[in-house]
């Protein structure tokens, strides 16, 4: 009896075996998961444990009010055949082919200028990123007044020019056109510092170097700061991708996704269908495929930009 209380007495308990836990030999050091808990939790709740309960309605009838009914792939079946859902994923490759690469050549552009130090680049470099930092309802009140028809700002000046009103939000042509300019306006101060950040990392050393050589600005430009600021080009195409897939806000503030559904995106859809109208197990349905779309267009970038490096 003495010696069974002498052994359960020499036991470590579980917080002295928590405390000297190791991992590959290296000891645990539990006070940076402390810190990390307070966001880790409701990622968890609303992120992870969001998007597994989507997947799930996804397959299901529900809308909202009672329990959901399973229906297999019914919903996936019914969106390859639904021509909005076709229509809003052909005017989000429309909006890559606007957004993605005029935020990334006016980004590299303005960065570029305030890199060189010229006149007024210090103010340049306020204005450039400022856009960034609007909230999305300002930015598409602001857009809808400069492109507006008669009175707008854009076609006021076009028509000193001799140039006929374009109807920027009104028209199933322009519509489209009319949100891109916007979302590159408003986009284009993230591209730009993560660009500009790029441009100050290169050594000066390698340009130096250069001129010795004799190398003008377009060579020195080509083969060493662009080879310097792909890892950064690499970033900004991605996540701009990805961004403007994703894209809404413009959308619903601007056009509301008409005329026709000429600027409708697939979040615009989904908010329509799911939050107007309660099939939330359809959207959810598009919602996963929009999110295999994203994935797939993100690996083939990264695997072309892998075997262009």
């Amino acid at each position: 009896m003495t010696v069974t209380s002498q052994t359960s007495l020499t036991k470590p308990s579980v917080l002295y075996r928590l405390r000297h836990l190791s991992w590959q030999g290296e000891r645990i050091d539990w006070s940076g998961y402390v810190f990390v808990l307070p966001f880790f939790l409701p990622f968890l709740t609303f992120t992870v444990v969001a998007i597994l309960f989507g997947a799930y309605i996804a397959f299901t009838n529900w809308s909202i009010m009672g329990q959901p009914e399973w229906v297999g792939l019914a919903n996936f079946r019914e969106a390859f055949r639904d021509p909005w859902v076709q229509k809003a994923f052909l005017n989000i490759l429309r909006y890559g082919l606007i957004i993605v690469p005029g935020v990334t050549l006016l980004g590299l552009l303005f960065a570029l200028y305030v890199n060189q130090r010229w006149p007024l680049s210090a103010f340049a470099r306020t204005a450039f990123y400022s856009p960034n930092v609007v909230s999305a309802t300002v930015i598409g009140l602001v857009w809808v007044w400069i492109l507006d028809t008669q009175f707008g700002l854009i076609n006021n000046y076009l028509g000193r020019l001799g140039i006929p009103n374009i109807p920027w939000l009104t028209s199933t042509r322009w519509s489209l056109i009319g949100v891109s300019i916007a979302s590159i306006w408003w986009d284009l101060g993230f591209s730009f510092v993560l660009f500009l950040a790029a441009l100050q990392e290169i050594p000066s050393e390698l340009k130096e170097a250069a001129a010795i050589d004799g190398a003008n600005r377009w060579q020195t430009f080509w083969h060493i700061t662009l080879p310097q600021i792909r890892p950064a080009l690499s970033m900004i195409v991605t996540l701009q991708l990805i961004a403007t897939l994703r894209i809404f806000s413009q959308v619903y503030m601007m056009t509301n996704g008409g005329p026709a559904g000429s600027s409708v995106s697939v979040i615009h859809y989904i908010y329509t269908e799911g939050i107007v109208r309660f099939r939330l197990g359809y959207t959810a349905a598009v919602s996963l495929m929009l999110f295999f779309v994203i994935l797939i267009v993100t690996l083939i970038q990264q695997r072309l930009i892998r075997e262009r490096d």
